[in-house]
């Protein structure tokens, strides 16, 4: 029997609700197992960010190289990257591993609005690891960012930022529409052939703290998992809108609560 792996190289939060031990949530919760590089801690809870403490660059590689040296790998989510030493060290290492898919989460700022890219690393971030990537999975003002351009307010425009997105060197784009308006929330699977809208309701709650990092993480999971791109993508879509719409039988903290990884079991 092959156990299906799935690596995490992202930052941690500790209350749980996002980055790593997100990740790592969404992985188990799919029935995948996961292991994690960790590039910064960051003292949080679900008010808000009060404190980054990266993890050394030659340190961000020891982990990678330790887990593909042993772990038979069969995808990468990238989230947080905190900053250029790290994202250098995690381009170099891949390039030197060769994962089969990669998923890149280019995460820049939380929920609650706390930056967590620092602002010199955004063009590293573009040039680095985005050639890389199997899939990025910006946010609407994530997008507009990497392209240093307006928030996309239509169909349109959402979907040409896709493509000028994917013109930097990746696979496909998933641009999420969580940041939108109106009844459904819908995100755009853009690749060189075509552009898929993705639509489910949008759901009534304040509780969404990881909501990002674990969609990434569920592609990922099904990826490593053997499934294609688009079909990886329908699921993990599928998996995040039921995680969400249960987030509310959850009590956790007194912001923005996180999503419930395990509504399947309990």
């Amino acid at each position: 029997m092959t156990t299906p792996v799935a690596l995490t190289i992202a930052g941690s939060d500790s209350s749980g609700g996002a980055g790593i031990q997100a990740d790592l949530k969404t992985f188990a919760a799919l029935g995948v197992y996961g292991a994690s590089a960790i590039t910064a801690l960051t003292a949080q809870n679900t008010r808000g960010v009060t404190g980054i403490h990266a993890t050394p660059a030659e340190f961000v590689t020891a982990q990678i190289d330790a887990v593909f040296s042993d772990l038979d790998v069969g995808a990468v989510k990238i989230g947080m990257v905190a900053q250029v030493a790290s994202i250098e060290a995690i381009a170099s290492a891949l390039s030197r591993w060769a994962p089969r898919h990669v998923v890149l989460d280019p995460v820049m700022v939380a929920t609650s609005g706390d930056r967590l890219l620092a602002s010199e690393a955004v063009e590293a971030l573009r040039t680095r690891l985005i050639p890389l990537a199997s899939v990025i999975t910006p946010n609407l003002p994530e997008a507009a960012a990497l392209l240093d351009e307006p928030v996309a307010a239509s169909e349109a425009a959402i979907e040409s930022q896709g493509r000028r997105l994917l013109a930097l060197g990746c696979r496909a784009v998933l641009v999420k529409g969580g940041h939108g308006e109106g009844a459904e929330s819908t995100d755009y699977l853009v690749d060189a052939d075509t552009t898929i809208a993705l639509a489910a309701p949008r759901i009534a709650t304040g509780n969404t703290h990881g909501t990002g990092c674990s969609l990434s993480s569920a592609i990922a999971a099904g990826l490593a998992k053997g499934e294609e791109l688009e079909q990886a993508v329908r699921n993990a879509k599928a998996w995040i809108s039921a995680a969400i719409a249960a987030a509310d039988r959850f009590s956790v903290g007194h912001g923005h609560g996180p999503v419930h990884h395990f509504h399947r079991f309990y």
